[in-house]
């Protein structure tokens, strides 16, 4: 899933990681449309929109949350509804025992949603005290059960090798 915007660095890593490893993706945008940018303002068409993956759960091994320029926004759209369409899913995807994959504040989202109670996840150093139930760490990333996280897109490279391994 990729909000809006989108940091393109981060997205496209994993993109090309999955791409390059024949492991298949579908992108689901945190908007109301497909159509969202990136933070450096490149337009891109994502493959659905992420009230359409709600309910469709059970069709994904793994869920890749891929921040963006619209998270420091997050409070203040909370309420809005792809943004709860958003947490829902995260809820879903952990309580199945899937996967979950982010950078940034991925950790942090995984902990409002409740499937990270003390797992240790990286997360961006501003959000570390942000955290209620995850425990932060100063890694560079984590692979705490089946989270899989990195504090930044620039430490991505360092976790995407474990990330192709689990899903292939």
């Amino acid at each position: 899933m990729a909000v809006n915007p989108v940091n393109g660095s981060g997205l496209f890593q994993y993109l090309e990681a999955f791409f390059e490893n024949g492991i298949s993706y579908q992108v689901f945008a945190v908007a109301d449309t497909t159509g969202i940018k990136t933070n450096s303002g490149i337009t891109i068409r994502t493959d659905d929109v992420i009230t359409n993956l709600k309910g469709q759960e059970d069709e994904f091994d793994a869920l890749v949350f891929a921040c963006g320029d619209a998270m420091p926004m997050f409070s203040e759209n909370a309420s809005a509804p792809y943004n709860q369409d958003m947490m829902a899913v995260i809820a879903t995807f952990g309580q199945k025992g899937k996967i979950l994959i982010g950078h940034c504040v991925g950790g942090m989202l995984f902990d409002i949603a409740g499937v990270a109670s003390g797992r240790r996840v990286a997360v961006h150093p501003f959000l570390k005290s942000a955290l209620q139930q995850a425990v932060a760490t100063d890694a560079p990333f984590e692979v705490d059960g089946t989270i899989y996280t990195a504090q930044t897109e620039s430490t991505i490279s360092a976790l995407i090798d474990k990330v192709v391994e689990a899903l292939k």
